[in-house]
């Protein structure tokens, strides 16, 4: 297979979209062996797959830096364009994408297959029509092919990402931009596949399948897709025009453009290009549009080239030989390739020379130089680890440290991290694919193969999740194909528990008429999802509405939760607050905004129905306030009984005497008994209804204060609560120095006074009632003041109490009956109270 050897060779040159790699696998099968060279792996193990199907995986070989499939019967051989095997013989040799040998960093490796691969029976070399020059002056006796494009390219001007049209490719020069490029098309159109030749075949692979298979509408990649991948791309973005080839960040040239543009379009199905930008460094001008829709790419000049068959007697020889200058006019040195750099600043170690003495040590130091630089660490990192792998070949046994290969294994055998975390994991894993694919670097090379392989298998299947999960929101991009359709089109389904869906995906979840999007969701995708909900959830939310305005009474209840505002459930879901109305009896119902949802007249019946239920709950509850407010509102009444009712409405039924006096003085005897009727007491400093200090009655007061004065619920007593300290008084209770006391027992203990006292002789009260209710003697001292009680005492003596009536008008005093035995007060001090 040398260069001097004499075999039909053919050039099948043209633009993209020509079936040029279709026919070099049907040649090969055509023979009894062969080999075809591509520029990437991935494409390598693409034609690898479909040669199998062929010809069976017993007679098919993958050979790539990476991976290494040989079985024994193989007589067919799928490589990348480094990795062939040229001493093997095979009918057919053919070489993909030759206009490679034009680029700086791999060209001379094209090159030298341009020259010197030969099939024993026919040779083809597939490429552009650029390298048609070359061909003519490197391969005088080659016939050359012309094969046209299939389909029609056409330019169709620049587009936004937002209105890019579906099964389009968005092209972009680095894995920033792929992934920033990625991210706007998932909040955009709900998601995309990702291609980049840094990708491992299983990863990238099962990208294209989202793409191919419908299941993502866009996809975001490396120039890489103009290398031959088979896609049903229609149209072809380019999200910029320059790239960084190594050295510099240049403009693409009118080749490159061509060669990823024709990846628009497949066989008889035409194809558009463009980009996204009108105007600026990254849109094209009009002479590259007449190019690349007419196929006119600027032919080649020359191509890169270094010696393929280098002189290995010694490092120096070496080196000299790698370095040699070419002498025909189209060919040109390489620039110093990662290789080159690394075996010369290994030279630079006197150990290495030691080590390197015979050609057979010069070509394992060779051969450890062309481990690549996966991870792009940069020439001075790389070196130290091509230097150790050396070390290892060049002492004892010439192989590896097993333990230095398992640990650095072990620690790649992690599947947590990001994107950019695993991918960096895969390049890692890919050097030691490499190494594990020298079958004289290690002892057991089949087993560290196989167990590379699986690494690089887990952590393919990670980045594709990975992957999925960052840029592509399927949920999205469902809604997106159906969002257009009516409501009635729209799958909508709501699960018992509330949970909204269409077609299996999740988009929240439905709690009364409150539509909650999923919490996974990111902030650019809500609207789309209260978009959809809002179409698929009508009849669904009218159902519920229906319900909801013939709801029975055991379905609603008020919550009057200290600190909140009054507010009315239906289930426990929150369906309306309680505003200030014309009086306190009659609270405005306001709906909560989830039920604005509803069409007007089925608010109107949602309110109906919960104001009846106030008002049914609050007679049931809190009568007195409804007796109180329909005294009010009596024309038969007296005017004096109206003003106190309406005034004792307005506070919720309990007020201190003292604001009343003046209003209590007219009202006859038929007047209070109307009051008592209505369940009010006007007690001797206050004028309430026991019935308000109930749970449920306190709850409804506190809830109708706060609804009329806008403010939040006041701290309420606990439950049963007769005495609190002073300074946690609540409404109804009067405070008396260090506690307060509820009102009805303050009413209580004036009757048991006033029971015990006999005219106005000094007297003792019995101590069991104050005693009950936990007073403090300071409270029943002050209490007792109120009350118009002072304390006489004698010297030696514990003090007794002498009525001083108060000076007030109004009914006589409740009349003293004769005073029991007992002293209630023998702790107070010997101190005058009046009042």
């Amino acid at each position: 297979m040398s260069q001097f050897a004499r075999s039909p060779v053919t050039a099948v040159l043209g633009p993209t979209n020509t079936g040029k790699t279709y026919l070099a696998i049907e040649r090969m099968c055509g023979h009894a062996s062969g080999m075809i060279g591509f520029p990437l792996r991935l494409l390598a193990r693409e034609n690898y797959d479909r040669v199998v199907a062929l010809k069976g995986v017993e007679n098919v070989a993958l050979v790539t830096g990476e991976e290494r499939i040989v079985p024994p019967k193989a007589r067919w051989f799928l490589c990348t364009a480094e990795s062939m095997p040229l001493e093997r013989e095979t009918a057919f040799v053919a070489l993909d994408e030759a206009q490679l040998g034009a680029d700086p960093e791999r060209g001379h490796v094209f090159t030298d297959r341009l020259l010197r691969a030969r099939g024993r029976e026919e040779t083809m070399i597939l490429g552009s029509d650029s390298l048609r020059p070359m061909v003519r002056a490197l391969v005088k006796d080659a016939e050359i092919i012309s094969r046209p494009r299939f389909s029609t390219l056409s330019y169709a001007g620049a587009r936004k990402l937002s209105r890019l049209p579906r099964r389009s490719a968005i092209v972009a020069f680095s894995s920033e931009e792929v992934y920033a490029v990625a991210e706007a098309i998932r909040r955009m159109r709900g998601g995309a596949a990702v291609v980049m030749g840094a990708l491992s075949p299983r990863t990238r692979n099962a990208q294209v399948e989202m793409f191919q298979s419908g299941e993502v509408d866009y996809l975001v990649a490396t120039d890489a897709i103009g290398m031959g991948l088979n896609l049903d791309v229609a149209h072809v973005a380019f999200a910029s025009l320059r790239k960084f080839d190594g050295r510099r960040q240049r403009r693409l040239t009118v080749t490159e453009m061509a060669q990823i543009a024709g990846r628009a379009g497949r066989h008889h199905r035409d194809g558009t290009f463009g980009a996204l930008v009108e105007e600026g460094p990254n849109a094209f001008t009009p002479e590259e549009v007449i190019a690349i829709e007419g196929h006119h790419v600027p032919p080649l000049e020359r191509l890169y080239w270094r010696r393929g068959e280098p002189d290995f007697s010694s490092v120096d020889a070496l080196i000299d030989s790698l370095s040699e200058r070419p002498t025909h006019p189209v060919l040109t040195a390489a620039p110093e390739a990662i290789d080159l750099i690394v075996l010369k600043r290994l030279a630079e170690e006197d150990w290495v020379r030691a080590r390197a003495r015979s050609p057979v040590m010069v070509r394992r130091l060779w051969a450890a130089c062309g481990v690549p630089d996966f991870r792009k660490l940069g020439p001075d990192p790389h070196s130290r680890f091509v230097g150790r792998i050396f070390g290892h070949l060049s002492e004892g046994a010439g192989h590896i440290s097993h333990q230095w290969f398992a640990d650095e294994l072990q620690r790649l055998d992690q599947m947590n991290g990001d994107v950019e975390t695993i991918a960096g994991r895969i390049a890692a894993a890919r050097s030691w694919a490499y190494i594990a694919h020298r079958a004289d670097w290690l002892l057991d090379p089949e087993h560290w193969a196989a167990r590379t392989r699986a690494v690089e298998e887990k952590l393919s299947d990670a980045l594709h999740d990975r992957l999925r999960q960052r840029f592509v929101d399927q949920r999205t991009t469902l809604l997106l194909r159906r969002i257009g359709a009516g409501a009635a089109d729209l799958p909508v389904d709501v699960a018992a528990d509330g949970a909204v869906s269409v077609d299996g995906h999740m988009l929240g979840r439905l709690t009364g008429f409150r539509f909650e999007v999923s919490p996974d969701t990111r902030v650019a995708d809500k609207r789309l999802l209260i978009a959809a909900a809002e179409k698929g959830l009508a009849a669904e939310l009218r159902k519920r509405g229906a319900e909801l305005a013939v709801a029975g009474d055991a379905e609603l209840a008020l919550v009057a939760d200290p600190g909140t505002v009054p507010v009315l459930t239906w289930n426990g879901l929150e369906v309306a607050t309680l505003t200030g109305g014309t009086t306190l009896d009659r609270p405005v119902v306001t709906l909560d905004r989830s039920l604005h949802v509803l069409d007007r007249a089925a608010q109107g019946q949602v309110r109906e129905r919960l104001a009846a239920w106030v008002q049914g709950d609050l007679s049931k509850r809190a009568p007195t306030l409804g007796a109180l407010a329909a005294l009010a509102r009596d024309p038969a009444a007296g005017g004096a009984l109206r003003a106190v009712a309406a005034a004792l409405t307005e506070v919720g039924g309990i007020a201190p005497r003292d604001g009343f006096e003046a209003m209590l003085v007219p009202l006859t005897g038929d007047d209070r008994r109307r009051l008592r009727r209505a369940g009010v007491a006007i007690g001797t400093l206050d004028l309430f209804d026991a019935r308000l200090f109930k749970p449920a009655a306190a709850r409804w007061r506190a809830a109708l204060l706060a609804a009329r004065d806008g403010h939040v619920i006041e701290p309420l007593a606990p439950n049963a609560a007769t005495v609190l300290p002073a300074g946690q008084g609540a409404w109804g209770y009067r405070r008396f120095g260090p506690q307060a006391v509820r009102v009805d027992l303050v009413e209580r203990l004036a009757r048991a006074a006033h029971d015990a006292r006999q005219g106005n002789a000094p007297f003792a009260p019995d101590p069991a009632l104050a005693t009950s209710i936990g007073l403090k003697a300071e409270t029943i001292a002050r209490l007792m003041a109120q009350l118009g009680f002072r304390p006489i005492t004698a010297e030696g003596e514990a003090p007794q109490w002498r009525w001083h009536p108060p000076r007030r008008r109004g009914p006589p005093p409740v009349p003293a009956p004769r005073p029991r035995p007992g002293n209630a007060f023998a702790a107070l001090a010997d101190i005058e109270f009046r009042r």
